[in-house]
């Protein structure tokens, strides 16, 4: 085996920064892509790196992302520029940025942020430039796979949505509610940010629910007895419902098990009544278009868009009679039945990407 030697991520790459606010973007209008948190925004008339590059998003929601740009192009503000050094693999630096899970340097309460200078001691063990080609094309057919499997997930969740349309999208007899007249409490998570613990009881943040579904990955903990305090806030059941409030906002999930978690305050707490709603029904009708475009028109701000509770309460969903709910529940839980079976091929598969790079480590 080659030698391989220990470097620092600072050794291998240069930070670069953005000043780009989004709204200055808005008229301008070209062949030129400029990306976000959330990926391609759209194109303008000028670039800022000639070059192919890594960004990660270093404010707001989704901060620690690692994600690969083409020559000609630009991030906006809330992303950080990161740029290999000679021989260095750009697509192997980004697939080793992901494997640190960059989010656990996170700092800062209302809008987390990440620093350059934070994470720029990585140890990195580094092998020559024609393996770091040979890793990133092995872990290249592994994303490939996975992304296949994450296309069929799209699939599912459009056939749910069109289910949901086809039953009550275009019924004129529904009578619609407002959402503070279907839950019994409205709220968000904790405004403080608690004492963190290395162990303990997951403490979870928007991207924990970005993907309309809870998981419970996360580098932050917090004791027994804060969760006590603060559960008080959120009494949290199976059956309750998150809605993420800030950056990534408008993405509901279910509470699904009886896990102890507590979220932060981007994510919104909803508790519907329980003889009046059926939880699989409502989380339906949040991602409906209708209930999208209605929290569409109601966030706020520029740089960070964010759903107040106010605007929360003030959505309307349909509401029939809970027969009609039930039967579209038991047909949303057929089609999880298959989503299941992906599901555990894509834990699966990240676990092996993962365990692949630390090989290669």
């Amino acid at each position: 085996m080659e030698n391989w030697k220990t470097v620092r991520l600072g050794d291998v790459c240069e930070k670069g920064s953005s000043n780009i606010a989004q709204n200055e973007i808005t008229d301008n209008n070209g062949e030129y892509p400029i990306y976000g948190a959330a990926g391609f925004i759209k194109n303008v008339d000028f670039y800022k790196q000639d070059k192919p590059y890594i960004g990660i998003v270093k404010d707001g929601a989704g901060v620690g992302r690692v994600s690969v740009h083409p020559a000609k192009s630009s991030l906006i503000g809330t992303m950080q520029y990161i740029f290999p050094k000679e021989n260095i693999d750009i697509k192997f630096l980004a697939e080793f940025l992901k494997y640190q899970n960059l989010s656990r340097f996170y700092t800062g309460a209302t809008i987390p942020h990440i620093y350059f200078k934070d994470y720029q001691n990585i140890p990195l063990k580094l092998p020559s430039l024609q393996k770091q080609k040979h890793i990133s094309a092995v872990l290249d057919k592994c994303t490939a796979l996975i992304t296949k499997h994450k296309l069929m997930l799209e699939k599912y969740d459009t056939l749910i949505k069109s289910r949901f349309i086809e039953m009550f999208g275009d019924n004129q007899t529904l009578e619609f509610q407002t959402l503070e007249n279907i839950c019994s409490i409205i709220t968000d998570g904790t405004h403080q940010p608690p004492k963190f613990t290395t162990t303990g009881i997951p403490f979870l943040f928007v991207s924990n629910i970005a993907g309309n579904k809870i998981t419970y990955e996360t580098e932050k903990f917090i004791s027994e007895r804060t969760y006590e305090e603060l559960y008080k806030r959120t009494p949290i059941e199976i059956g309750d419902v998150l809605l993420s409030t800030v950056g990534s906002y408008g993405h509901p999930a279910i509470v699904e098990t009886d896990n102890k978690f507590l979220f932060q305050r981007h994510i919104a707490y909803l508790k519907p009544k329980k003889d009046f709603i059926n939880s699989i029904y409502f989380h339906g009708a949040l991602l409906s278009p209708d209930a999208q475009k209605q929290i569409e028109e109601r966030v706020k701000g520029i740089a960070q868009k964010t759903l107040n509770l106010s605007k929360i309460r003030k959505i309307k969903i349909p509401v029939p009679p809970l027969s009609l709910q039930n039967d579209f529940a038991t047909f949303v839980q057929q089609i999880d039945k298959s989503k299941f079976e992906i599901w555990r091929y894509l834990k699966f598969s990240d676990i092996m990407n993962k365990i692949g790079f630390r090989f290669y480590d």
